[in-house]
């Protein structure tokens, strides 16, 4: 045996009575931490407007998804924690107050104009729900009725409800927040103006995603009793 082998079968012999590295079991994955108690009470909420968004896009040539939205809208809704699914909503949108990033000279009017939004002849767009599906624990799926360019049709939104509480001493009335995301063809509503050619993207795309942020103001704090006197 050649001294190279020797070697190689020392090496070998030493390996085989070395100690072997303990394994190290991974540790169980933690539970998932339950979701807070929801505290806010049932009953009507209104839009806290100075903390609520509504962005929409849809495809610019397919370079980009060109993204808007409306600064002036309002929303009312009927909550309840105990049975969330019997919840509404209804949302105004007023389409003259569409928002836009940089628009060239008249492309504010060419858009509330009569081949896009026509807000002189249409001046709401308006949303009312119909229906509400639990999807989780905090999630749902709203369908309700688009109103849009004199066109109503069913919309769904997938709604995340982010939070609440029933108030305390600086913000005294109840408030709950969402999260909301959905998507439509702007052809259905009789928009369908600049629509690319099937099998090309030349042009604005039909489908127009919405995602919508939202927190609402409800009941008051209950009065405190009275001292007796």
């Amino acid at each position: 045996m050649t001294k190279s082998l020797v070697a190689a079968a020392a090496l070998l012999a030493l390996a085989a009575c070395s100690p072997r590295p303990a394994v190290k079991t991974p540790p169980p994955p933690a539970a998932a931490a339950e979701p807070a108690p929801i505290t806010a009470p049932a009953g009507a909420y209104r839009l806290d407007r100075s903390h609520a968004a509504l962005v929409f896009k849809l495809s610019h040539m397919g370079f980009s998804n060109y993204t808007a939205g409306f600064a002036d809208f309002d929303a009312q809704m009927r909550f309840d924690p105990a049975k969330p699914e019997t919840s509404t909503v209804a949302v105004t949108i007023d389409p003259r107050s569409l928002t836009l990033p940089h628009p060239p000279a008249g492309f504010q009017a060419e858009l509330t104009g009569p081949q896009w939004l026509d807000a002189k002849q249409y001046p709401a767009i308006t949303f009312k729900s119909t229906k509400v599906e639990l999807t989780g624990a905090r999630t749902a799926r709203i369908t309700g009725d688009l109103t849009l360019h004199g066109v109503t049709k069913p919309v769904v939104l997938e709604a995340t409800f982010n939070g609440g509480y029933a108030g305390f001493a600086m913000d005294p009335h109840a408030r709950i927040g969402f999260s909301a995301q959905g998507t439509f063809n702007r052809s259905d509503f009789g928009m369908a103006y600049g629509v690319p050619a099937p099998g090309t993207t030349l042009g604005v795309g039909d489908a127009v995603s919405v995602a919508i942020e939202a927190e609402f103001s409800g009941p008051p704090l209950a009065a405190a009793p009275a001292t007796p006197g």
